[in-house]
């Protein structure tokens, strides 16, 4: 038997946190994350760029027990935390203070330097200012595949590998308990309609069923996919949706799998993102109050 590639490609996870904070991906769960990485080979680093504001954990204990949870359990998870301290401001002009937390060159030059022993690296992150990086990395021979949420940078997708939208990764932001998986009937899960049939008002939505290394061969018809394909009736889709344009792959879809007499069927649809059509805006400057590492630690210490 002849050995699956898959299997020996060298793979490496670089994060940037604070941008999937600010564009979706608040609660997205670390350990999921590195089940997919898992799936693609086998994993020589994981690494989560973050954030810490030294100066509101003196004043602030509550926040203060929050960021060294987040980052412990990061740890606990096997990811190599690289923590770049916040950095304050005063502008005279808008007679505003305000602070800066920017990982975007040490992580850029991780990604570099780590890329010359890996063989696939999986970037999680919108940001444009990566697609520098990524093309060096790439023209070492390394394969860049892009995983992100919400503003997603287009150049950053067009000159990736491959992209796949987060949303669409079984369970990498929570939408069922335990005891209902994903991918079952009374379950919910996320995908996009792969085909429209607007004489007769109805179609059928894609939604990968579990996780796999297979995530390009997107036609649920095609027995080697992951995905799964959902009927739906165009009476159920959200008001903000005009079925004539459909199917789109830019829109994602939220929705709940039930038992039809076409299969599976999709109810109570709804928009959770728009792939590819927000322009990016700059996040890396915050003010105070912004906290890149709340809502983090909750959602991570229950689902481990």
């Amino acid at each position: 038997m002849m050995p699956n590639p898959i299997e020996y490609a060298k793979v490496g996870v670089f994060v940037d946190v604070a941008n999937v904070y600010s564009n979706g991906g608040q609660k997205m769960r670390f350990d999921v994350l590195r089940q997919y990485a898992q799936m693609r080979g086998t994993i020589q680093r994981l690494n989560a760029y973050v954030s810490f504001d030294a100066e509101r954990a003196r004043t602030d204990r509550s926040y203060g027990d929050r960021v060294t949870s987040f980052h412990d359990v990061l740890r606990d998870i096997g990811f190599h935390t690289t923590v770049n301290e916040v950095k304050w401001y005063y502008d005279p002009d808008t007679d505003r203070r305000y602070g800066k937390a920017n990982v975007d060159m040490i992580m850029a030059v991780d990604l570099i330097l780590q890329a010359r022993n890996l063989d696939l690296v999986i970037l999680i992150t919108g940001d444009g200012d990566f697609v520098k990086p990524m093309q060096a990395v790439r023209d070492m021979g390394c394969r860049v595949e892009v995983i992100a949420f919400d503003n997603v940078s287009q150049s950053l997708r067009k000159n990736a590998d491959s992209f796949i939208s987060g949303y669409l990764i079984p369970e990498l932001i929570p939408t069922n308990r335990r005891e209902t998986p994903w991918g079952t009937p009374g379950s919910t899960v996320r995908g996009v309609c792969y085909f429209h049939q607007p004489d007769e008002n109805y179609g059928f939505m894609a939604f990968l069923d579990k996780l796999s290394p297979l995530t390009w061969i997107t036609d649920p018809r095609n027995p080697d996919s992951p995905y799964k394909a959902a009927f739906f009736h165009d009476s159920t889709l959200p008001p903000e949706i005009n079925p004539r344009t459909l199917p789109s792959r830019k829109v994602i879809f939220e929705f709940e799998l039930v038992e039809s007499d076409r299969g599976l069927g999709a109810e109570d649809i709804r928009v959770v993102g728009r792939s590819g059509e927000a322009s990016y805006p700059r996040s890396r400057t915050r003010t105070g109050g912004t906290d890149p590492n709340e809502g983090w630690v909750s959602t991570l210490a229950s689902d481990i």
